[in-house]
């Protein structure tokens, strides 16, 4: 089945943007004619393709051919690179499922290298961003484990050190006696959202089994941070983000020398890995730069 352009690009723009009148004004048509580009794309298709609510959301089918359509422009554009053709006339768009903590710590820098993308960031936890590739909804993904995916390639990254933190007035209301199982089953811990499990696997691994604390969810790298800070709960955080807190006294270590070690992989859809070759060296080089090898000091 061979699609129409701008039929693709109408669903597309609706599906990133969340309406028709926001993809017509990105597009420079009217919505009337955004409206009738799904429709046909629809009747083509026959089914339909979009959720029509505030905002717009994509069916299982539609969010497969958008994801069709942004593959067809970096290809294009991988094209007019290898022909020496120029630059293509709008950048090209790349959806990567990645962790917030890796945008927060080093993915950034890998996205500053790459002219001409346009990046579109799912963040999900490092256990369950696989799952994007497998559905077939980005391109690329962070994962937590070396394992390819099916039609993927994997390229290893490193490791992403944890450290359970708190503030000093935090362990010493909560923790007078040391971090005994009784006491990490009342105290306040900072959980990023269900799928995060990297407390309960760290309290498992040095305190307790089936220790089940109050929790406060919070799905922000920096807010986990401040929380900390605060005294607000313990929480799981990036050594990037807590050495500077570490070293002043800001934050502690719940105990000394458990940190956890999260290994992190790279992998890239094998069909679209030629058009994103500038892509992955650029995240693997930021990885190289950032990502620790070996478990901190006195974590």
């Amino acid at each position: 089945m061979q699609f129409d352009p701008s039929q693709l690009a109408a669903l597309a723009a609706v599906l990133r943007l969340g309406s028709f009148d926001a993809a017509a004004h990105a597009l420079s048509v009217t919505p009337s004619a955004i409206s009738q580009r799904i429709k046909a794309l629809e009747e083509k298709t026959g089914g339909t393709l979009i959720h029509r609510a505030t905002p717009c959301t994509g069916t299982e089918a539609g969010l497969r051919i958008a994801k069709h359509a942004e593959d067809i422009g970096l290809l294009e554009a991988h094209l007019a690179r290898d022909l020496s053709l120029g630059s293509a006339d709008a950048p090209a768009r790349l959806r990567i499922a990645v962790t917030a903590d890796s945008v927060a710590t080093w993915f950034v820098e890998a996205m500053a290298a790459c002219d001409g993308v346009l990046f579109d960031l799912v963040l999900d936890d490092q256990d369950h961003s696989a799952d994007w590739l497998k559905r077939g909804e980005v391109s690329a993904a962070v994962t937590a484990h070396g394992r390819a995916v099916a039609g993927c390639d994997s390229h290893p990254l490193g490791e992403m050190h944890y450290i359970a933190t708190a503030s000093p007035a935090f362990m010493t209301r909560w923790f007078p006696d040391g971090v005994t199982p009784a006491a990490a089953a009342r105290a306040p811990c900072l959980v990023f959202n269900a799928k995060d499990g990297l407390q309960r696997l760290w309290l498992e691994t040095h305190v307790g089994p089936r220790l089940s604390p109050p929790a406060h969810f919070m799905a922000s790298s920096q807010a986990f941070v401040d929380a900390a800070r605060a005294g607000i709960g313990w929480g799981m955080n990036p050594e990037q983000l807590v050495r500077r807190g570490l070293r002043r006294g800001k934050l502690v270590a719940l105990l000394p020398d458990t940190a956890l070690s999260v290994p992190l992989s790279w992998q890239v859809s094998r069909i679209m890995a030629p058009a994103l070759a500038p892509v992955t060296a650029a995240v693997l080089q930021s990885a190289q730069r950032n990502l620790p090898r070996t478990a901190p000091k006195g974590a």
